[in-house]
């Protein structure tokens, strides 16, 4: 079992496994999938960007950016006979019925030359820019849209601009380096480290998804499809429950209860004790019907909300469990639901791997987010990709935006911590959901 780092913002933080809730912020530490925070991945690259220092002895480094630099006029001289081709006959022909498709078909094969450009500063110069999004090209209804769609692309324009600046700078940085590599060569390495810094800073400027928009947009299309896939693992295991379950069981009465029915006449005896077995199974089918409802959306949480249902989860853990809900109102259903089985799933963690002798939960809400914590002092050592299911929890959580971060040191103690966007239920009462209790 595993635990969340979470610092205290705003008006104080809660202290790992405590009783009773405080407001506080989550802040991402030791354990986080990609993606679901810009500014944590930010960071994380500009760790992955930072270079060796320049020296006078050639390094990789060093041979890499000199490359680079010499490849800049032929790369420089294409790009700038294509933007000035395509957009000087795109643009004069758009008296004509062929000029806009010419030039919108020039902004595209614009965008697939910064894409060369991206990847060759991503081997070069070290350089990760994120590729920016598709023209959604197949779910625009229209030819006209579709053009109108591809005539306003600021990534095929941001390129066009690129590369039609690019031919002074490359003629530029293949004279100095080819000459230096000669004649300066002893201060080589830090002339390309400067003129491969200033490529750094075009690349990203000019190259990079167009503002924080369009990275919105590629993180959302990520998170769909980890909904879709969720919802469709989720179907196949409801599939499986009921195939294997309940529907064997009720085959089987089935076939049971026809042959009580032919015995009834000649073996009253023999018929009784096949419909008893009967009813059995009977009871059997019902519960498994029960849990498999359950695991869908227990009936407690949609009656009673978060503070019964988890106290309901906390019974059935091995290790004893304090739950703490402070909610003056229930969030919205599919925000419940996300919590319930978050908590659930850690709890069967914590039963299963953690060897620990108590646990804690805690729910709170801080402005406009739901935040989760489950403590317990077990072993520690829990990880993201351990094969606990906490990684298909993070997943799920920023797939609506969520955080969910671990924090577990080897011998314990473990903290879980999740957050959540608050969102307010509507066409049904919210009562006060405060309460705490022990499992």
């Amino acid at each position: 079992m595993g635990g969340v780092g979470f610092s205290p913002a705003g008006q104080g933080g809660r202290p790992h496994g405590a009783g009773g809730p405080s407001h506080g912020t989550l802040t991402r530490m030791t354990a986080r999938i990609p993606s679901t925070d810009p500014a944590a991945s930010g960071a994380d690259d500009q760790d992955r960007d930072r270079l060796p220092p320049a020296r006078f002895a050639f390094d990789p480094t060093t041979w890499k950016e000199i490359a680079h630099l010499l490849v800049n006029l032929p790369v420089a001289l294409f790009g700038f006979v294509y933007v000035v081709t395509v957009l000087t006959i795109g643009t004069g022909l758009t008296v004509t019925v062929v000029g806009f498709p010419l030039l919108a078909a020039g902004l595209m094969g614009a965008r697939q030359l910064g894409r060369l450009e991206r990847a060759r500063a991503r081997a070069l110069l070290g350089v990760r820019i994120d590729e920016p999004s598709p023209l959604p090209l197949g779910r625009t209804k229209g030819l006209f849209n579709r053009l109108w769609l591809a005539l306003k692309d600021p990534v095929g324009w941001r390129t066009a601009l690129y590369d039609f600046i690019r031919l002074p700078w490359g003629i530029l940085t293949f004279t100095v380096t080819l000459t230096s590599l000669f004649v300066l060569w002893p201060v080589l390495p830090f002339l390309a480290r400067g003129l491969s810094n200033v490529d750094r800073a075009m690349v990203r400027a000019l190259l990079s998804p167009s503002d924080e928009l369009e990275r919105r947009i590629a993180e959302l299309e990520s998170d769909r499809g980890v909904v879709v896939d969720t919802a469709a693992a989720d179907l196949r295991r409801i599939e499986r429950d009921l195939h294997d379950g309940a529907q064997a069981r009720l085959v089987n009465l089935a076939m049971g209860l026809g042959l009580a029915k032919e015995k009834l006449l000649e073996d009253p005896d023999s018929a009784a004790a096949m419909v008893a077995e009967a009813h059995g199974e009977v009871k059997l089918a019902l519960q498994e019907l029960r849990d498999l409802a359950r695991g869908i959306h227990p009936a407690v949480l949609t009656d009673r909300g978060l503070d019964a249902a988890l106290s309901s989860v906390a019974t059935r853990c091995t290790v004893p469990v304090k739950v703490t809900v402070d909610l003056d109102a229930r969030p919205a259903e599919a925000i419940e639901g996300i919590a319930y089985f978050t908590v659930s799933e850690l709890l069967q963690n914590i039963s299963k791997h953690s060897g620990a002798r108590s646990a804690s939960v805690d729910v709170w809400r801080t402005d406009e987010r739901l935040l989760i914590q489950v403590w317990d002092d077990g072993r520690g050592g829990a990880s993201l990709d351990r094969g606990t299911g906490m990684r298909g929890l993070a997943e799920r959580l920023g797939a609506v935006d969520g955080l969910f971060v671990v924090e577990s040191p080897e011998g314990g103690p473990t903290t879980i911590t999740a957050e959540l966007p608050w969102r307010d239920r509507t066409g049904t009462p919210g009562g006060r959901g405060t309460g705490t209790h022990k499992g």
